[in-house]
Order: C-alpha cells, then sequence, then structure tokens
C-alpha cells in the first residue's frame, strides 16, 4: 500500500509551498488508496514556535487535507512527533557509530567557523574537513564520556550515488561533493537527516514527496539507508515556488503565508486549486477543480521541473470563479467574521444572503465585502467627483423629479414597481439609458457602480428611498 507523509516544522505560519507539498502528498495517497501521514519534525528547538503545531494541523484541516494517521489522529507507526521518538533516533546512531558509518566529532564552532572561512579564502567549497574521523575508536569513545559532541555521517571518499526522481530523473551525486553531516546534535536531537530517514523507514513510507531544496540532500539520506540496512523509498522533488522577481517565495512576503490569504477571506478550495497549479497541470485547459476532481487528474509524472511563479491576480481569478460556483447561504457564514465591527453584522441571515448574493459574482475575497456592501449602507456616503458630475448634469435635474413625483404617488411599492415607474419618468422627460439610470444610482448610494439597483432599492426600502431622492 502506498504511504506518503508531510513532515513539516513547526517553526511558524504554513507557507505555500508547504501546503502544495502536502497536497501533491494528499492527492497521490487518495489516488491510489493509500495513507496520508502527518508527521511533526520538531528537532529543531532554536526555531521551534509554540502554537505551530496546532496552527498546522489546524490549517490543514481548513483546507480540506485531513491525515489518515498523526498528532491527535493516532496510528500504529506513532508518536508522529518527532521530540517524542529520540530513544528510536539514538539507537539508530549508536548502530551508525558500531558499523564504522558514522563517528563523534569534538570540534567546537569557533574552529569550524575557522575552518570555514580559510576554506572560503582559498576558492574551495566548504565543509567539515573530518579532523575527527581520524581520531582512534577507542580515544573516540573516551572523550565521549566527558566532552560535548556531535555524531557525523562517514561519507565514502570515493565513488557517487545513483538516484531516480520522478520528477528529476536520472540524477548522479558524486561522494567527493558530500559532507560528513552532523546527525545527532550535542544537544541529544537529531538533525532532519537521521530523524527523517529513519521516521520515514520506521513509518513504511514508500513515496517521499518533498520540495526541490531537499534533492541537495538525496545522497546522504541514500547513505543512511544503505548502512542501517534499509530499503529506500521512491523519491518526488517538487519544483520551487517563486516571487514575482523569480526568487524563492519567503513566508515574509504577504503571499507566502497560508494563514495571511485565510485571513483575507480567500476561499481555501480557490487557494488549493490555485496552488495545485504550481508546479502541475492536467493536461489539458481546464482550470477550476473541487479537491475530488484535483484527486482524479492529479499524476506524479505530469509534475514538472521547473520553478512556479506565485501570481496573486491568477490566483484572485481562480478566487473569484470558485466565489460563483459557491451556494451563496455558505457565503454569507463565511462573511460574518468580515462583516462583525460593520453596519451589515446585524443583519438577519435572509438579508444578509441577499445582499451576498447581489456581489458574489464580483468577490476575489471576503475582506472585500465592507467594501462591496457600501451601496446598502444606512448612511449616504459622501458622493465622489464622478458621482458629483453626474447628479450636476441635466439629464439629472430633469429625470430626478420626475422619478420623486411619480414615487410619490405610489402606496408602499416593492423595488421592482418603483423600477417599472423609473422607466415611466425617463421617457416622459425624454431621458433613458446611463442618463437616466446614473443618476437614481448615485442619488441612492452615492457611487456610480455597484449591485443590481433592485437589490438596492428592496433594502433600502420605500421611504428611504423617497428620503434620498428628495435631498437631490
Amino acid at each position: 500500500m502506498t504511504r506518503v507523509r508531510f513532515a513539516p516544522s513547526p517553526t511558524g505560519d504554513l507557507h505555500v509551498g508547504g501546503l502544495r507539498t502536502a497536497l501533491y502528498n494528499y492527492l497521490y495517497a487518495r489516488k491510489t488508496g493509500g495513507v496520508f501521514v502527518l508527521r511533526i519534525e520538531d528537532t529543531d528547538r532554536e526555531r521551534h514556535v509554540s502554537g505551530a503545531t496546532d496552527s498546522l494541523i489546524e490549517m490543514l484541516g481548513i483546507c480540506g487535507l485531513t491525515p489518515d494517521e498523526g498528532p491527535g489522529i493516532g496510528g500504529d507507526y506513532g508518536p508522529y512527533i518527532q521530540s517524542e521518538r529520540l530513544d528510536i533516533y539514538h539507537e539508530a546512531a549508536q548502530q551508525l557509530i558500531d558499523s564504522g558509518n558514522a563517528y563523534p566529532c569534538f570540534c567546537s564552532q569557533e574552529r569550524l567557523d575557522q575552518v570555514r572561512k580559510e576554506q572560503q579564502a582559498r576558492g574551495e567549497t566548504a565543509g567539515y574537513d573530518r579532523k575527527c574521523r581520524a581520531l582512534d575508536k577507542s580515544e573516540a569513545l573516551k572523550r565521549m564520556e566527558s566532552e560535548p559532541y556531535v555524531i557525523r555521517l562517514a561519507v565514502p571518499l570515493e565513488g557517487e550515488i545513483k538516484h531516480y526522481d520522478l520528477v528529476w530523473g536520472e540524477v548522479d551525486f558524486p561522494l567527493a561533493d558530500v559532507d560528513d553531516q552532523v546527525l545527532m546534535k550535542s544537544d541529544g536531537f537529531p538533525t532532519y537527516h537521521l530523524a527523517n530517514v529513519v521516521d520515514d523507514a520506521s513509518m513504511e513510507i514508500t513515496h517521499v514527496i518533498r520540495g526541490e531544496e531537499w534533492l541537495i540532500s538525496v545522497p546522504k539520506h541514500l547513505l543512511l539507508y544503505r548502512f542501517l540496512g534499509i530499503k529506500p523509498p521512491k523519491f518526488a522533488h517538487l519544483p520551487l515556488i517563486l516571487n514575482q522577481d523569480r526568487q524563492k517565495l519567503s513566508k515574509r512576503e504577504g503571499a507566502g503565508s497560508v494563514a495571511g490569504w485565510l485571513e483575507r477571506g480567500i476561499l481555501p478550495q480557490a487557494l488549493i486549486n490555485y496552488i495545485a497549479f504550481l508546479g502541475w497541470n492536467p493536461g489539458d485547459d481546464r482550470e477550476i477543480f473541487n479537491l475530488k476532481e484535483l484527486t482524479d487528474a492529479f499524476q506524479l509524472k505530469r509534475v514538472n521541473r521547473s520553478g512556479s511563479v506565485f501570481d496573486p491576480t491568477k490566483l484572485g481569478w481562480i478566487a473569484n470563479e470558485h466565489f460563483k460556483r459557491a451556494g451563496t447561504a455558505e457565503i454569507a457564514l463565511l462573511a460574518k467574521p468580515f462583516l462583525k465591527d460593520t453596519e451589515f453584522g446585524a443583519l438577519a441571515d435572509d438579508s444578509l444572503v441577499q445582499l451576498i448574493g447581489s456581489v458574489q459574482k464580483s468577490l476575489h475575497r471576503l475582506d472585500e465585502l465592507p467594501e462591496k456592501l457600501k451601496p446598502f449602507s444606512a448612511h449616504y456616503p459622501p458622493p465622489d467627483e464622478d458621482a458629483r458630475q453626474w447628479l450636476a448634469s441635466d439629464g439629472a435635474k430633469t429625470v430626478i423629479p420626475a422619478i420623486l413625483d411619480k414615487w410619490k404617488s405610489l402606496d408602499e411599492p416593492d423595488a421592482d414597481a418603483l423600477l417599472v415607474v423609473v422607466n415611466e419618468a425617463g421617457k416622459a422627460v425624454g431621458v433613458k439609458g446611463k442618463d437616466l439610470w446614473m443618476p437614481l444610482r448615485v442619488a441612492m448610494t452615492g457611487m456610480t457602480a455597484g449591485p443590481e439597483l433592485r437589490v438596492i432599492l428592496a433594502h433600502l426600502g420605500y421611504k428611504e428611498a423617497i428620503n434620498r431622492l428628495s435631498k437631490m
């Protein structure tokens, strides 16, 4: 059975690249009838952010990427948080030392910095000079009893690692270019390299689908699988997500944060739809997908190598298409937190649904709603320059009094009846088209654009419509 994992580090908000990695793992598991595992890699204690694990789990849930196994869910391969698995890593590290495939290193940070500085001055690739690898084993074991140390991988000095990647194809790594990587830090916590190999093996992960930045680490990981006597999984390294300058997209840039987009009111299904296309395509001209449709269409072989630029404008277009397809009652429910501090926050559900339905097809994010609902405001806003010009036009001076006279003759009409009378007033004074309707819109809302006048009039009501027109 296919088993894949998403293994984020709780060092801050979930990045859109991380969400894409989770998505592709989820899609592959669902497409193949496999298992999607969530594992939290929290061994970097210096960068650990309190609450980040809960936030990661929440973001995945909001986006519909529910794991089959993981923290808070359970499973037969737990614990699923690395800081709860330290004994397993120590056993693996000891196995590597005993077999001569790893060794303790006692070099201080000051010495390592000096070695790196000298290598760079000579134009060499910076890396560990393997000083402690030459230590007599008995001496090294004795020093381990009293001195701080790390454990390093003993990389063979010659040869190469051949690797077939499901995205990149054949990739060869000369071992001369591979550093003796630290596997266990002096604080007793493993580095990513040891922990993820040990965990992927013990959790029986069959496919590792992760970001391109880890491709350079493949030779170290394949050596660890070999030294531990474990069959490696298949690997697929996903292309980078880039910013508009074609640099790697950072969370510090607003576009990089999943929480940032959701807080602004992007529909989760729209964000998922968009990031699916950052490195993959379905092989046809379809662009709008729900999660089930993505699952049906997804194939790893259609993931490409080229970095993809994160384009907020394209995300906005996809988001708008999802708003057009969504149920208005559902959107109204999601909209409530975005309207709670506005006059629309206290509206009855049926009234809110009606107003949102009138602007829904123009939405890209829910945080646009306060602005888009302004035409329905109980407070007439000061008209802008364009609006004032319409009110000062000859057509407005002729048609507004005509409309007002006809409206006053009606007995509590509904919005449709008011609009019928507008047409009659226009014919009576010879005004039509924009010259008829724009002055009325401005008189009702103070704006030259917005939702249908029928919905605006229905919301304002007959008395308020008369009141506004009387003030023009």
